[in-house]
């Protein structure tokens, strides 16, 4: 009888492991989500504070670039 208890004992204990293993990566799952929805939260940011400087930038770039190719083929 005492193999019999031995056995279950060990298999719950082993069973118990094997879920608490579980519940911590449901956890690191539920920190990797959360800081990847805290990066796109700043990248969006980034951008609509930024977009308006961009967009000025490569309008600059294009009017720079379109008098060039425009004396270049006078």
């Amino acid at each position: 009888m005492s193999q019999v208890a031995t056995y279950f004992f060990t298999l719950f204990a082993l069973a118990g492991e094997r879920l608490d293993d579980r519940k911590d990566r449901g956890a690191t799952a539920v920190e990797y989500g959360l800081m990847v929805g805290l990066i796109a939260i700043v990248i969006i940011v980034a951008v609509t504070a930024l977009g308006g400087q961009l967009n000025t930038l490569f309008e600059t770039v294009q009017a720079r670039l379109t008098r060039v190719n425009a004396g270049a083929g006078a």
